[in-house]
């Protein structure tokens, strides 16, 4: 049997998370938006140019985040996570390259995606 999905399906999802009001730098995985400010590193603003929605690259629908340059850390430690939050919810989390974050400098953080696949 064949599985398909369209990409009115999977573009909703990617639209919620380009939602996403907050990009923060974590020095471990929040479980919840409230979980944020306890690991928080760093953050920086985002808003919907910050998003693109697309095919994806093996397949499905992604968007990709742009960088984020410069970014003030608030917090001294070990970055390996990164979110997305809309000020309420923690929309998306992801882990990233450990680096060590010293308070008072700046991180840039590289554009990268998120992508949904076709179901296989």
């Amino acid at each position: 049997m064949v599985k398909r999905v369209d990409d009115t399906v999977l573009d909703p999802a990617l639209a919620k998370i380009a939602t996403a009001t907050t990009l923060t730098v974590c020095a471990t995985d929040p479980v919840n938006y409230a979980g944020i400010a306890a690991v928080a590193l760093a953050s920086v603003t985002v808003s919907g140019a910050d998003f693109t929605i697309a095919d994806g690259t093996t397949s499905g629908r992604k968007t990709t985040v742009a960088e984020q340059a410069a970014v003030s850390i608030t917090a001294s430690g070990d970055a390996d996570h990164t979110v997305l939050d809309d000020g309420t919810t923690l929309l998306y989390g992801t882990t990233a390259p450990t680096q060590t974050l010293t308070s008072g400098g700046t991180v840039t953080v590289a554009q990268w995606s998120i992508e949904i696949q076709d179901p296989a």
